[in-house]
């Protein structure tokens, strides 16, 4: 699959929707909400189709993530999750820093009182109002603060089905799949799918774990008409959202564990979570 073109803009068949949060607004992402506070906690994790970056810079800003990388086939949009990095940066307070950046978990104090200081938070992540950067520009960066918000947030133009980023090399410790297992069952047929989950397994660490939303199946029958080649494609698909679980545990994962289920009318899908065992 190639890096997605100017016309796609028009046309999503990557599932690459501009504008996707205005759609799906939120403060915090229900979808992380159904995690442990200190689940990214000094972890290395991985975004797969990120889109504007709203979920990495998230996990980045609030989470205590370590190191946060975010990929997507379409590189507007990865211009653009680098200006939401940039703009959520200009908000905060300059006390505020990394909420969770330490490298263990909270104390058990520290969660019983996290969610009495919620809105403490939120208003420290949006002192100064967002007129401050359309008047006056952002914020600068300043160069330093390796491991805590912003520089623990990145961002790469990648088709990572196919194509390698120097990150993997490490391994991670979590991966994210929000969202995109349809568009890429849709574009790259039963083998690049089953593909994606390989590619999944083998770049996180033993101990790692898979985060994935699948998109129902009765969702692909619209999205297949967005082009021909979708609509060829989804003609010879045999594996179905149901089957998903069965290819991860082969490659060596868990179990599926339901985490829970989020969003509204269309946006209202599962979130399971697999360990890797092997």
């Amino acid at each position: 699959m190639p890096a997605a073109h100017a016309d796609s803009q028009a046309n999503p068949i990557y599932g690459n929707y501009y504008g996707y949060y205005s759609k799906r607004p939120f403060i915090r992402d229900p979808r992380l909400a159904l995690l442990p506070t200190e689940f990214f906690v000094g972890k290395r994790v991985l975004d797969v189709g990120c889109n504007e970056g709203w979920v990495t810079c998230e996990i980045g800003q609030f989470r205590g993530a370590h190191q946060v990388i975010g990929v997507d086939i379409d590189d507007t949009l990865i211009r653009a999750a680098w200006k939401r990095r940039r703009t959520v940066w200009s908000l905060q307070s300059p006390e505020s820093g990394n909420t969770c950046e330490e490298s263990f978990p909270p104390s058990k104090r520290q969660r019983l009182l996290s969610d009495a200081s919620t809105s403490d938070n939120d208003r420290a992540h949006n002192y100064f109002p967002a007129s401050c950067e359309h008047s006056y520009g952002p914020l600068p960066i300043p160069d330093r603060g390796y491991g805590t918000f912003p520089h623990n947030v990145t961002f790469r133009t990648v088709d990572w089905v196919k194509d390698k980023i120097s990150e993997d090399h490490n391994q991670y410790d979590i991966v994210l799949g929000f969202s995109i297992s349809k568009w890429i069952h849709l574009n790259n047929k039963d083998e690049g799918l089953r593909e994606f989950f390989y590619r999944v397994h083998q770049c996180l660490k033993v101990g790692g774990v898979f985060v994935l939303e699948p998109q129902p199946w009765d969702t692909y029958s619209k999205a297949r008409r967005m082009s021909e080649t979708l609509k060829e494609n989804a003609k010879h698909l045999q594996l179905r959202p149901d089957d998903f679980g069965e290819i991860l545990e082969k490659l060596g994962f868990s179990h599926g564990q339901r985490l829970g289920v989020t969003g509204k009318g269309g946006f209202r899908r599962p979130v399971d979570l697999y360990l890797k065992q092997r």
